[in-house]
């Protein structure tokens, strides 16, 4: 079938559904005008009843019974292989072709040719069309490429509900169904809402081009906009065109200049399509090769081959992508990936979420934490499967996510997030009372803060503190590192909302997986053991020193606490106390106001730190161990890598024994001790490590009320003794044992 034969056939395809009738007369005429067209002695169109099954819902030439009655699963027979691997088969014996299904109630063994081909759209199978001949015969490659060109406008229908409408026998829109899909938790909570997307998929309204000419004056006016953005991208030198973010901007230069790219698209629209359909096939098909290609590099492209189609689909549709915060309410935000200030720009007026890509040390998961936003990442198919307005219910305790729920499933949660309602409204009671456990001992709960938008929560949850601040915020939400006087601006303000509460204000904690953009680096095999943190900061002492500085000035007069990140061995934590020491005296002697009281404390985040000489537990004003990264390096087990990150637990013998060594040097030299991490504001975590003898723990503000309220109801020497005696007793890992025990004592909460 010829461009112009093709265009013919699409004309009269939209001429036929212009005509009145429900979405079943439209596909019965489809499939005759297509069998017609192609001289083929049978059409058939397989549509997606659900995720997984295919039911024949439109012939011409099987018997008319088979319709809405054979049914097939995805990868069943030939119409399930090709739903199933995005692939055309073209076959002069179909009986004999591997994968054959027999069919009896459709007649169709008397048919042997066979071509079949999928109806797709960005990835995403909506059902098969099908032709077939009684008499052997190869279906020629411009049949093959008429038939993928048909398909392509029978997609864009199926998506767009053309087939739906009053119909008595009504298909389910490929849409419509619920789907229940699973990812990573990067940030836990529970949220209801509906779908927002980040990037929406176009709408496009006539997927049949009148007039080729025009169609293709339209891509070349839209090619030439892209290529003056890729390059523009490149000019403006943002990122010292070094590194991922070159490659990511070579890439759009890449296929914005490819010509055979450009040609297929081309060729389609003169076989009818609009320049718009002709770009989502060219993606669409693209993709299904790509995605079945092993090498993840070359997999990985699939996401530049999404950015750069479309953003050549906003050209053409002049489409441009806008943020309502008026109309966020309640939204779930769905993306493929999303940076940190793209992410604040949202702010907390969103209620969670979905990243179709991501990771849990991300930049955006971060800052998620930091708003208190539940968030899953690793999500496969979400874009594919959401659109806009739809109802979703994001569980990111369990990394679960239900979209289109059943109302049985609907319910569960609505009651679930009543009851955490409640136990908020009973926190609050709590507020002003101290953490103090049954046999007295006093628990300073503080939390973890990072943005301007988490300190009134400071207040709200009645932490006593901020045990960690991470100022390396600020530098990553901009494009070029903060002006002095911008981040002494910043500090102050922030020591002005803790009025007079301690703040940890940890220096700049870059590097592995928080990289500046305007930061040259080198690629290392293993960022999380490399060039990060103090390492980077003892090494450009320019940033450091304009820090330590601006947290000095920063402080106007106010005591002042700073604590430096990934401390490895003594000797660079005292250099950078010395920088600070140093900074100090250089200000008295320019008369300026210096703090009343400044602590100097070091974050234990390495084994190595936990073995040190007695001089650095003397020398430490206070200590943070990190949790996060002291557990990964504990076990050498990448948080980041789902194969090995849930292998080891915090209630691990071993690891408790370890902790409970450092509590016992730190308390030794009466250094103040304080454990930080996402362990701290788990409940038979927090219970463990108060266990031990850490009585200062930092977490997110939102697991204040919780953890105060199951503190208060337990004894630390009974919560000891469970320990020991399962450690006696040979046990390896103690959570079955605090568990059991919480349960026992009807621990609130727990």
């Amino acid at each position: 079938m010829k461009g112009e034969n093709s265009r013919v056939l699409l004309k009269r395809l939209r001429d036929s559904l212009a005509e009145p009738g429900n979405g079943q007369a439209r596909l019965d005429r489809i499939v005759k005008l297509i069998a017609s067209s192609m001289r083929a002695e049978v059409c058939s169109i397989y549509l997606k009843k659900d995720v997984k099954t295919l039911e024949l819902f439109a012939t011409e030439g099987l018997k008319a019974d088979a319709v809405h009655f054979t049914t097939l699963k995805v990868g069943q027979g030939l119409v399930g292989r090709i739903a199933q691997n995005s692939i055309s088969i073209n076959t002069a014996n179909a009986p004999k072709t591997k994968g054959y299904r027999f069919m009896p109630e459709t007649g169709e063994e008397i048919f042997p040719s066979f071509l079949g081909v999928p109806v797709q759209r960005l990835g995403e199978i909506l059902g098969v069309l099908i032709v077939q001949n009684s008499f052997s015969r190869q279906y020629t490659d411009d049949e093959v490429y008429g038939l993928e060109i048909i398909a392509m406008v029978i997609a864009e229908m199926t998506e767009f509900g053309k087939f739906t409408e009053n119909s008595e026998n009504e298909i389910t829109a490929q849409h419509n169904y619920s789907v229940t899909l699973e990812g990573i938790t990067g940030n836990e909570g529970i949220a209801i809402g509906k779908v927002f997307l980040h990037d929406p998929v176009i709408k496009i309204e006539n997927p049949i081009a009148d007039n080729p000419k025009s169609e293709k004056a339209k891509l070349a006016l839209a090619f030439k906009k892209l290529q003056a953005e890729a390059k523009q991208m490149l000019d403006k030198n943002l990122y010292n065109k070094t590194g991922e973010y070159l490659e990511v901007f070579e890439a759009y230069q890449m296929f914005a200049k490819d010509k055979g790219w450009r040609k297929r698209m081309e060729a389609s629209i003169q076989g009818g399509l609009a320049a718009t359909v002709a770009v989502e096939k060219e993606q669409t098909e693209t993709r299904a090769r790509m995605s079945r290609i092993s090498d993840p590099y070359i997999r990985d492209r699939l996401h530049d081959l999404d950015d750069i189609s479309n953003r050549l689909m906003r050209i053409l549709t002049k489409t441009e992508v806008k943020i309502d915060k008026a109309n966020l309410k309640n939204a779930i935000l769905v993306a493929r990936n999303i940076g940190p200030g793209e992410l604040l720009d949202y702010g907390p007026n969103i209620s969670g979420v979905i990243l179709e890509d991501g990771s849990v040390g991300s930049h955006a998961a971060i800052v998620a934490r930091a708003l208190t936003i539940p968030l899953i990442v690793k999500t496969d198919r979400i874009r594919r499967e959401a659109r806009n307005g739809d109802l979703i219910i994001l569980d990111a305790h369990n990394g679960q996510i239900y979209l289109r729920p059943e109302a049985s499933v609907q319910k569960g949660y609505i009651d679930k997030l009543a009851t955490q309602e409640a136990a908020q409204e009973q926190f609050l009671e709590l507020k002003h009372k101290p953490a103090l456990t049954t046999d007295g001992v006093k628990i300073s709960l503080m939390i973890n803060a990072g943005l301007m938008i988490d300190l009134p929560f400071l207040e709200k949850s009645g932490a006593e503190g901020i045990g960690l601040y991470r100022t390396e915020l600020q530098f990553l939400t901009q494009a070029k590192v903060p002006k002095r006087y911008e981040q002494v601006e910043f500090y102050s303000r922030i020591l002005d909302i803790a009025a007079g509460k301690p703040v940890n204000f940890r220096t700049l904690d870059i590097g592995s997986d928080k990289i500046l953009p305007y930061l040259n680096r080198m690629k290392e095999p293993n960022p999380a053991l490399g060039w990060r943190a103090i390492r980077v900061t003892l090494e450009r002492r320019g940033i450091m020193q304009m820090q330590i500085q601006a947290l000095i000035r920063g402080a106007q007069g106010r005591p002042i606490r700073i604590l430096f990140p990934f401390i490895a061995e003594v000797e660079e934590f005292k250099v950078a106390r010395k920088l600070v020491l140093s900074q100090i005296n250089k200000e008295r002697k320019l008369n300026h106001v210096v703090p009343a009281d400044i602590k100097i404390g070091a974050m234990l985040e390495t084994p190595s730190l936990a073995f040190s000489t007695d001089e650095f537990f003397q020398l430490a004003d206070f200590i943070s161990i990190g949790g996060n990264d002291l557990k990964q390096f504990f076990f050498a087990a990448d948080r980041e890598n789902e194969l090995v990150r849930r292998r080891y637990d915090t209630l691990n013998v071993s690891y408790l024994d370890f902790l409970e060594t450092i509590v016992k040097r730190a308390k030794k030299f009466e250094t103040s001790i304080s454990f930080c991490g996402e362990d701290a504001g788990k409940p038979a975590e927090a219970i463990a490590l108060v266990a031990i003898g850490l009585t200062s723990l930092s977490m997110r503000s939102s697991s204040i009320g919780r953890i105060k309220s199951l503190i208060r109801s337990v004894s630390t020497k009974e919560a000891k003794s469970i320990i020991d005696e399962a450690r006696a007793s040979g046990k390896t890992c103690v959570r079955e044992e605090i568990v059991n025990w919480l349960v026992k004592i009807q621990a609130p909460y727990f």
